[in-house]
């Protein structure tokens, strides 16, 4: 008899390509270990004791799909997540986004939307925001929903401000929200900077030109095909010498990608675009 683990293999398989033929989310190419445990709490939340029970559900039932997207991604953030990458940010990068009179901004997978919160509060205080157009995006519907909200738990709040002071905050964390019972909520002045869409980065194209992305703690979750892909759309969405700002747990590890992007500061993992294309 065929292993259960090898039967829940091909189950899996089958589910994605499913979720794939019906709607065009492709998850087939993210990092196996970690898609395979999101599957499973996916098909824990139902009342389904396998994945082939579930896959009719998946097929014709719509209305299902945005819990199963919401389950297979990955919305974890908070503000000035890795406070010494903002601040690089703020010391490398925002001096010469100065001079340029516009410029646009993509955070790539902004989950709830905390990080591209912190970046829009860093372009605030250089004078920048009013200069800036800020697109933030993600597959994930409700992750999008909550961040074009900008509404964060008081709890999260302390280490929101910790984290805002050793960025290099110029004002008080206080000044750029509304507290109220058991929440906070960005200023309507910096959330209508921000423009929150959908796109998918394994299928969707280039949108618009952009002097600067983030796309921080994503691609840790593609296998290196996919991996290749983004950093390729990454590189064609760029202006010249645009910069891209990538998670602290990341790497070019591909010869490919390292003949995209030459490293600004390794530790931060910020790097600037090649002139040509690999």
């Amino acid at each position: 008899m065929m292993e259960e683990s090898r039967i829940q293999d091909i189950e899996i398989h089958l589910f994605l390509d499913a979720l794939f033929r019906r709607y065009g989310y492709d998850f087939r190419h993210y990092a196996k270990a970690s898609l395979k445990r999101r599957v499973l709490a996916t098909l824990a939340a139902t009342p389904y004791s396998t994945l082939a029970e579930l896959i009719p559900r998946l097929l014709r039932d719509e209305d299902y799909l945005a819990e199963v997207i919401a389950q297979l991604s990955v919305p974890v953030t908070e503000m000035f997540r890795d406070p010494h990458v903002f601040k690089a940010l703020r010391e490398n990068v925002l001096p010469v986004l100065k001079t340029h009179p516009r410029f646009n901004v993509w955070q790539a997978g902004c989950a709830t939307g905390e990080e591209v919160y912190s970046l829009a509060i860093m372009l605030d205080e250089e004078g920048l925001l009013e200069r800036a157009q800020i697109y933030a995006t993600d597959i994930n519907e409700k992750a999008l929903h909550n961040a074009e909200d900008g509404i964060f738990s008081m709890q999260s709040l302390p280490e929101y401000q910790r984290n805002y002071q050793h960025a290099g905050g110029r004002a008080r964390f206080s000044d750029y929200y509304v507290a109220n019972a058991g929440f906070f909520r960005i200023h309507e002045r910096l959330r209508s900077r921000i423009v929150f869409a959908h796109h998918n980065l394994v299928s969707d194209g280039v949108f618009c030109e952009v002097q600067l992305i983030l796309c921080r703690n994503v691609l840790i979750y593609f296998d290196n095909e996919l991996q290749k892909h983004v950093l390729g759309l990454f590189h064609e969405s760029l202006a010249r010498s645009g910069f891209l700002c990538l998670g602290t747990r990341e790497s070019l590890r591909t010869v490919e990608a390292q003949s995209l992007f030459a490293p600004v500061d390794r530790v931060a993992m910020i790097y600037r675009k090649n002139g040509i294309h690999a």
